[in-house]
């Protein structure tokens, strides 16, 4: 039914409301590789989404090659620089792994802007599809739907297999991990190659859709800070919470941004975001298990 909602043709707004969430689902899953199966708490992850807007903004500027096609190569980049950048800074745990990984954004967002060639801190202009604004709305929906169907599918796959174990074991006490004879560095090595190429992919095709390339609309914390709190609040230890953390907190974003002034935006996030962690610190889907596990006993109790 979410694949044939363009069949029927609804505002543009409509569309593209549609497909942020589907964005957003995409990198919430794809973080939620690295973040929730194995524990280490990345502010990194749009860098790997920057980095595929602008592999595939310059293949387009010097190749030619549409961005459609590009975005694989993209992703590839994008997944290589994490495999180089994984090796020293998975060494790290806890807070300081996270504020590498933030340091990492500021780090990339200012190499972007000091080289002329990738368009500075002036940015880049691409050419709009040469097609009207609803059917252009409509191939990026179902490509984004596709992507994001794709990356839930693997981190399912990823959460019910040997590997998603290994990871769950790494999330739960990475020493004892080690004691068993889990690789753990291949392990965490493999898991954030995976989490950046999907980013690198989203980001080679939004390259094209937003047709203005600049450093602070690509590599935005905000976006980072968002991500990680869509997965924590559908929860990290399971596929399903990133997704439904997207969806909610994707609806909640835009009531905000259309109805309530930036600053108190950013207020209400940050008390939602204690509230989660207070009142549910496994995510909003492990919270409604329990509730549903525990309301046949108090019946039963009654």
């Amino acid at each position: 039914m979410v694949a044939i909602l363009p069949v029927f043709q609804p505002p543009a707004y409509f569309l593209s409301f549609i497909f942020k969430v589907f964005l957003y689902v995409i990198l919430a899953e794809s973080w939620n590789l690295i973040g929730g199966f194995t524990g280490y708490l990345s502010f990194g992850h749009v860098a790997f989404f920057g980095i595929g807007v602008y592999t595939s903004s310059m293949l387009f500027q010097h190749l030619g090659l549409t961005p459609f096609i590009g975005a694989v190569p993209a992703g590839v980049f994008a997944s290589l620089v994490a495999w180089v950048i994984g090796y020293p800074c998975l060494r790290l745990r806890g807070p300081y792994f996270a504020v590498v990984t933030l340091c990492f954004v500021f780090i990339v967002d200012l190499v972007v802007k000091n080289l002329s060639f990738l368009g500075g801190s002036e940015g880049i202009h691409l050419k709009l599809l040469p097609m009207g604004i609803q059917l252009s709305r409509s191939i990026f929906y179902e490509i984004f739907f596709g992507l994001a169907f794709a990356t839930a599918f693997v981190a399912r796959k990823v959460q019910n297999d040997k590997f998603g174990l290994g990871l769950a074991a790494i999330r739960e006490d990475e020493d004892v991990a080690q004691t068993l004879r889990i690789h753990t560095a291949n392990l965490k090595i493999k898991a954030f190659v995976l989490s950046s190429f999907f980013p690198g992919v989203a980001g080679g095709i939004y390259a094209y859709y937003i047709s203005y390339v600049h450093p602070d609309i690509v590599f935005d914390i905000n976006i980072s800070i968002l991500i990680v709190l869509m997965a924590l609040f559908g929860g990290g230890s399971s596929w399903m919470g990133p997704l439904i953390g997207a969806v909610v907190l994707s609806m909640i974003n835009e009531f905000l941004s259309l109805f309530v002034q930036p600053e108190f935006a950013r207020i209400i996030y940050g008390m939602l975001f204690m509230a989660v962690i207070i009142f549910m610190p496994d995510g909003i889907v492990v919270f409604l298990k329990k509730l549903n596990a525990s309301t046949p006993e108090q019946k039963k109790g009654g």
